[in-house]
């Protein structure tokens, strides 16, 4: 019974603003969840990421929270996001809409682990205390392997127990506080030339939903796959463009 009223509470979805994800995930990212993007370099986990960025203060009016680990995060793109399909709310107050919209972006350079625990623990403070109309819903970590591949080496177990403590508390902040925690990691070569999430075994419990990106060179096109989804077949797909 309390799994199902947690089910329940955590039911409500955060719309990433791209329509391919957003209908393979039946309406979007879901409170309460930790998803994961795999990808390899130029596959759109980025642009994913600053879209639903964009997407989550524009048109749901929530905060977002992005942490960013390889100075990837581009106000200008996210401005152009949220100038896509504009209202006419936009249309009249351009400037001051625009510059409330941006106000609810709080973005991190983070370029270690050690950071990031600091910069969730004062969120986690934060998120306990926040009051008003424009609470965080989203938190973006891109990318979580930048910051654990490096201490992953040596053969040791400290890299490892660094790595599970981050993806637990990142599911800890998603369930206390019903937020969309999306997180990016790259890709490595696994058996028989085939590309696989990076982080190894350990990492891969941790989250909630996994999907896998690739981009069509030379075209707009994208592609995303389920990789793991609790209440979703693996293998299902969709293909997306974005506004470039």
């Amino acid at each position: 019974m309390e799994l199902l009223e947690d089910a329940q509470l955590n039911k409500h979805v955060l719309s990433t603003g791209c329509e391919g994800i957003d209908l393979l995930l039946q309406g979007g990212l879901r409170m309460g969840q930790l998803t994961e993007l795999v990808g390899a370099s130029s596959s759109g986990k980025t642009q994913v990421c600053l879209l639903a960025t964009s997407n989550v203060a524009k048109k749901h009016m929530d905060g977002v929270v992005y942490l960013d680990t390889g100075n990837s995060f581009s106000p200008q793109r996210v401005i152009d996001f949220i100038r896509q399909n504009p209202d006419p709310a936009i249309d009249q107050a351009k400037h001051r809409i625009l510059q409330k919209v941006m106000n609810r972006i709080l973005c991190h350079s983070v370029f270690d682990i050690f950071t990031m625990f600091d910069v969730l623990h004062q969120l986690e403070v934060n998120l306990r205390s926040q009051k008003g109309d424009c609470q965080v819903r989203l938190l973006i970590v891109d990318s979580i392997s930048s910051l654990v591949t490096p201490i992953l080496g040596g053969g040791g177990s400290q890299g490892h127990a660094l790595m599970t403590s981050a993806g637990f508390l990142l599911k800890k902040l998603a369930h206390e506080h019903n937020l969309v925690v999306l997180v990016t990691n790259h890709t490595v070569g696994g058996e028989g030339g085939i590309s696989k999430p990076a982080l190894g075994e350990s990492w891969k419990s941790i989250p909630h939903v996994r999907l896998r990106l690739s981009h069509d060179q030379g075209s707009s096109i994208y592609n995303v796959s389920v990789l793991k989804h609790p209440s979703m077949a693996s293998g299902k797909a969709a293909r997306f463009t974005i506004y470039d």
